[in-house]
């Protein structure tokens, strides 16, 4: 594997599950109507399939364990905020993607944790087959479970093709979903995080 803008770019594919998941994707594209031999789509079924590996490989990671690998003893109880997290999943009632920015955040509580882990275990959830609100509280726990912080914060926005592409077809509703642990369930900590994350400091 290469790491490439922070994800992991598989090069090396499970060829058996492949082979298979293309032959499925061949016999879709002639329920279609489609002739699955034809040039443009030749093709097509292998593409599919390894792009859906891809874009459901946070099966193989254990977002825990990406956690533990950066942990640091450090006596800093502030709030550690890492914003603009950008998210792409896959909704698990139509296999279509949302996709968005996750807001993360947690007071340590005698361990901080290297910055670009964050995202990774954010990535680690969302490349399964998954609902927001679910990959939401999923972030959330596994910090608090992992570092045992002070508290974790976690908002998500993201719009849902689902929405906009089929069903009601509104195009720019966004869902904004939360999940708070511990300090953040305070209202003064939550309205800080909410006033950070709203704000351009950069």
């Amino acid at each position: 594997m290469e790491e490439e803008f922070g994800y992991q770019k598989i090069d090396k594919y499970n060829k058996t599950v492949i082979d298979s998941m293309a032959a499925k994707y061949k016999i879709i594209l002639e329920e279609l109507g489609e002739n699955p031999n034809r040039e443009g789509l030749e093709k097509t079924p292998e593409r599919v399939a390894k792009a859906m590996q891809f874009l459901t490989h946070g099966y193989d990671l254990s977002p825990a364990d990406i956690l533990k690998s950066a942990m640091f003893k450090e006596d800093y109880k502030q709030m550690v905020i890492v914003k603009d997290i950008e998210v792409y999943s896959m909704c698990e009632h139509h296999l279509l993607p949302f996709f968005g920015k996750a807001h993360v955040a947690y007071i340590p509580n005698g361990y901080i944790v290297g910055l670009s882990k964050v995202p990774r275990i954010v990535d680690a959830f969302a490349r399964r087959l998954q609902v927001q609100e679910r990959l939401t509280t999923e972030i959330r726990d596994c910090i608090q479970e992992t570092l045992n912080p002070l508290g974790v914060a976690v908002v998500m926005e993201a719009q849902h093709l689902c929405m906009q592409m089929r069903g009601i077809q509104k195009q720019n509703s966004v869902t904004t979903t939360s999940a708070f642990t511990g300090e953040f369930l305070n209202e003064t900590t939550r309205s800080e995080f909410i006033s950070l994350i709203g704000s351009k400091l950069h």
